[in-house]
């Protein structure tokens, strides 16, 4: 019988063999190459125990293919991307892999610079996916494991002068592997950065920077040890510290300190006999006292998010400019917090969150979550065979990174179990880095961390936490000992496409209870593939893609922003929540009351802006006085005298707060945070009363279809008129039906249905209590919504005609809507009338029987021509809004085309609903529409596919256009939740069945000037 033979590391719990002694990464001028570029390239389709001598400096691999590194592999042709949230791709046999082993070789030839030094030298490999083996000039130097962690090699005696030749194998699956189950992409291959260094001799080996700052007198101690070389010297010119002993602490003061919302750095220099370093300090201390997690004796509030590496296009070989995108983009929408899940990030990030302000949690390169799946058996967070490659993981975590003051947590990884090797992890941080303390989640009693920690808890229970009132530990002393810590929240509200809802909530908690700092939303970035059809379209895959046989879906979209990096909704939702600056408006006060949230910085340089509206047409603004805050203080600004509104309509101030200046992460005028107040209630009331339209600035009835739309147009009952509207369902040309015309409206008594509205063919109104379902309905790991709804048949109500008839001056259908095989239903009435120039609708529902679930939405579906592509309306925007994610939803006047109201999650879903509409316009290019008021409000969503469609639809570029605008005019929606990983909606949120009632008003849109 031949055995299967692969190469012993392999499957070794050994994490290297040759790599050097982890140290930081500095910016010294001893000589460097980048080794990036093209590298040549084969795939294999296992890992053979032998090579066949690529790695020899004459070998002819004329015939591989260009590869760029840094890059992965499954992006570039080659063999193809696989996700996974829990479940291992590979049996769970540790330390065993597949012979299947998908393995890549690489090559590089590269000249040494002719001015390159003699003697030692490092090769740098900052990150490779998963295991991978080294040559250099054809003498091996080693393997290294540990994706996302970075490994060096002691190169000098085999460099050359001229040519060289760097070989490398890469394999997919290692025994690593089963640490390295993070929830994302399966993706392999050289994806950061090659580096050759040159070592001098008395050079700098290593830097370690401890700047500690004293709050209470203001001064900073500062000692750098540096290894290699006992006679190395530190300047801070800045501080007047000028060639001070290495190795030894230095009073420096005062000094400004580092905090994430003013992030003073200091320029300092070692100068070594034989190399000389630029460094970047920052003054902070990091230290839970009292039972907070403090900085500089503060409490932080994390605003965070969690985020993992990605572009839609490199995977994990993010191009720095787009890591500066998303500092800045975290920055401009208020988050001030990121964890980075679940493993360090390319050093470039924490240099940029270092300059531009972000509290990191720094988090190893560990996790084991498929072992759940299996009972924890065999898990290596408690199996002594894994504990040096525990060790060395954390050591090279806290070695790269120790000297960026963003960071103030280490965290031992995700979702491992617990056991003695993370145990271990948290005692040797202790040793070698005491001045951050400790995080993992695992470890529920926290006897191994210093703060506690959880993920997705429902809002009760993290308000127990708060008041330190949390579900009693087994072990008394235990108890005690975690009701003393901090609680953060490492993950919580989970953006999975529509939502997340509940942000609010939460956010008082934080503000409620001192113990409670905040936490870090799942997650930052949909980790979609971006793919392009023949005809151009774009779209981005999830898992299943790809043929995989394993795989989970689209949980891999979960963030705030798109692939593409475009804000969802979600994130502006956020933006509003963790604002910095509270402002409230009390125009019957003739106040606005400012509250600074921030945890060190005052608001001196923000400007403070009021803007009136009337409908959303401005008819004043200025500029309020500004306080200087302290952190933690607020006031009340008094207001000026505001003019009255011109029309007498509704009208609204906005107070908002801006930079008054230029910032490094966003210019003058950028707005941080902003309020609302109602002024006036004006003429806006039911539909129907005086009054009711044509306001200041707002369309209303004119020429000729205007004056036929009246109510004295109403016509008997049993008028014939020959022909029909050109709608759907409507009787073709040249029958006889009786037709009955209400205002602008005409309905066919015969159906009951409404055919047109002034001139313009429409599908009737019908109640429609349905929603495709969003990822929170669906809650693939929480309480599904959906399940119950399909369980119910809401995805299948039919209608039964119960009546249909004049009563007085109006016209009556009533129906009785429910699922087959169901005895419980909604009584509903649609009551047609005209006045004012207006078709009027009142809906009334009620439902009957027993439901066994909450309703998805009550309100009515209609349709109209594809050619009113245009949408204005005036009420809450700019962006979709649900009741329990509504906070970044501002009353004003704002204007889209019906495509732009889209929300292109990578599974489509129920979306683009915009809140408390009072009217809202559709119109064609030549100037003709539609206009809908509400009474009072309504919620509005208008696409070009109706909800059958949506819900069928695994991607945006399935969904193809009718030939119709299918609008859904809602009373209310059950709310959004965050249970497709997290707690669903709260109670205030549900939409129960009982009584509803939605009043609509129809009329022609008046001209556009």
């Amino acid at each position: 019988m031949t055995e299967t033979r692969k190469p012993a590391y392999l499957e070794d719990f050994a994490p290297s063999a040759g790599a050097r002694a982890p140290r930081a990464r500095f910016d010294g001028d001893a000589p460097a190459l980048d080794l990036n570029g093209t590298w040549r390239f084969r795939m294999l389709p296992g890992a053979p125990a032998g090579t066949d001598g690529f790695e020899r400096p004459d070998y002819d691999d004329s015939g591989w293919e260009g590869l760029p590194v840094p890059s992965h592999w499954q992006l570039h042709g080659h063999g193809a991307p696989a996700y996974t949230n829990v479940v291992y791709p590979f049996p769970v046999d540790p330390p065993h892999v597949p012979d299947e082993n998908p393995t890549g070789d690489h090559r590089r030839e590269f000249d040494l610079p002719e001015d390159w030094p003699e003697g030692a030298a490092a090769l740098r490999f900052d990150g490779v996916d998963s295991c991978f083996r080294v040559w250099l000039n054809g003498v091996g130097l080693g393997f290294s494991t540990g994706s996302r962690l970075a490994a060096e090699f002691d190169v000098g005696h085999l460099l050359r002068p001229g040519r060289n030749v760097l070989a490398v194998r890469v394999h997919q699956w290692s025994a690593a592997s089963y640490l390295e189950d993070q929830d994302m992409w399966w993706l392999s291959g050289i994806f950061r950065d090659v580096t050759l260094t040159a070592l001098p001799e008395r050079g700098i080996g290593d830097v370690a920077v401890h700047a500690s700052y004293d709050h209470e007198d203001g001064t900073g101690t500062l000692r750098v040890d540096v290894a290699g070389s006992a006679e190395a010297l530190v300047s801070v010119p800045e501080l007047g510290l000028v060639d001070a002993p290495a190795g030894v602490g230095h009073a420096v003061g005062p000094v400004e300190p580092w905090t994430a919302e003013e992030p003073r750095l200091y320029d300092a220099v070692v100068a070594a006999p034989g190399e000389r370093a630029r460094l970047r300090v920052g003054f902070r201390t990091v230290e839970v006292s009292g039972g907070l997690l403090r900085v500089n004796g503060r409490p932080l509030l994390l605003r965070g998010v969690n985020r993992h590496e990605w572009h839609p296009d490199h995977g994990r070989a993010v191009p720095r400019e787009t890591m500066r995108e998303d500092v800045l983009l975290m920055k401009r929408h208020n988050v001030n917090a990121v964890r980075t899940s679940h493993y360090p990030p390319h050093p470039d990030f924490l240099d940029l969150c270092d300059e531009l302000g972000l509290w990191v949690v720094d988090e190893c390169d560990l996790e084991t979550h498929g072992f759940e799946l299996v009972g924890w058996r065999g898990n290596p967070s408690d199996d002594p065979r894994w504990r040096d490659a525990y060790l060395d993981r954390i050591a090279r975590t806290v070695g790269r990174d120790r000297n960026h003051p963003s960071v103030v947590l280490w965290s031992l990884g995700n979702e491992s179990g617990t056991g003695r090797n993370l145990e271990a992890m948290a005692a040797w941080v202790r040793e070698h880095d005491p001045s951050r303390p400790v995080h993992y989640e695992g470890d529920r009693d926290s006897s191994y961390a210093d703060v506690y920690s959880r993920m997705y808890p429902p809002h009760d229970e993290v308000d127990a936490i708060g008041r330190r009132e949390e579900e009693a530990a087994d072990d008394p002393g235990a108890d005690a000992h975690r009701r003393g810590l901090p609680f953060v929240l490492c993950e919580y509200a989970h953006a999975m496409g529509t939502g997340p809802g509940g942000l609010e909530e939460y956010q008082e908690l934080f503000t409620r209870h001192e113990r409670l700092q905040g936490g870090f939303v799942w997650e930052w970035i949909d980790h979609g593939i971006r793919r392009r059809e023949p005809d151009g379209a774009e779209w981005f895959a999830y898992g299943g893609d790809f043929g995989e046989t394993v795989h989970d879906g689209n949980f891999v979209a979960d963030g705030l922003l798109l692939p593409d990096r475009t804000p969802g909704p979600g994130l502006h939702a956020y933006k509003k929540t963790v604002e910095p600056v509270r402002v409230v408006p009390d125009p019957a006060a003739g106040t606005v009351g400012i509250a600074n949230t921030w945890d060190f910085r005052d608001t001196s340089g923000l400007v403070l802006r009021w803007r009136a509206e009337e409908e959303g047409v401005p008819f004043g603004e200025g500029v309020l006085d500004m306080p200087v805050l302290g952190p933690g203080e607020d006031a009340s600004v008094p207001l000026p005298g505001l003019p009255e509104p011109p029309g007498g309509g509704e009208a609204w101030l906005t107070v908002s707060v801006h930079l008054g200046a230029d910032l490094p992460w966003a210019p003058a005028g950028h707005e941080l945070a902003w309020g609302q107040a109602r002024l006036a209630t004006g003429r806006h009331g039911p539909a129907g009363t005086p009054g009711y339209a044509g306001t200041a600035g707002t369309p209303g009835p004119a020429g000729a279809a205007a004056s036929a739309a009246t109510a004295e147009a109403a016509v008997s009952a049993g008028a014939a008129v020959a022909g029909g509207a050109a709608v759907s369902g409507a009787p073709a040309a040249g029958t006889e039906r009786a037709l009955l015309r209400l205002g602008p409206g005409v309905l066919d008594t015969g159906t009951g249905a409404l055919l047109s509205v002034g001139g313009l063919p429409v599908e009737t109104p019908a109640v429609d209590l349905w929603r495709a379902p969003t990822d929170n309905d669906q809650a693939r790991h929480g309480v599904s919504v959906e399940v119950p709804w399909r369980e119910a048949g809401l995805d299948r109500i039919t209608s039964r005609r119960l009546s249909a008839g004049r009563d007085g001056d109006a016209y009556v259908v009533r129906d009785r809507l429910s699922p087959a095989g169901a005895d419980f239903g909604m009584l509903v009435a649609y009551r047609w009338t005209a006045e004012g120039g207006r078709l009027l609708l009142d809906v009334d529902g009620e439902a009957e029987g027993e439901w066994p679930c909450p309703l998805p939405r009550f309100g009515v579906r209609m349709a109209v021509p594809s050619s009113l592509g245009g949408v204005e309306w005036f009420g809450r925007g700019p962006g979709e809004a649900y009741r329990d994610v509504d906070q970044a939803a501002r009353v004003g006047r704002f204007a889209s085309p019906v495509d732009g109201l889209q929300t292109p999650y990578l599974r489509p879903q129920e979306n683009g609903n915009r809140a408390d509409v009072r009217w809202a316009v559709l119109r064609a290019e030549d100037g003709t529409g539609l206009r809908i008021d509400g009474d009072p409000v309504f919620g509005l969503s208008a696409r070009r596919w109706d909800t059958a469609a949506l819900d069928a639809a695994r991607h945006p570029h399935e969904l193809v256009p009718d030939g119709r605008i299918h609008l859904h005019l809602d009373l209310e929606h059950h709310g959004i939740g965050s249970a497709s990983c997290g707690p669903g909606v709260l109670p205030a949120h549900r939409l129960e069945a009982g009584r509803h009632r939605l009043r609509l008003g129809f009329s022609p849109a008046a001209p556009t000037p």
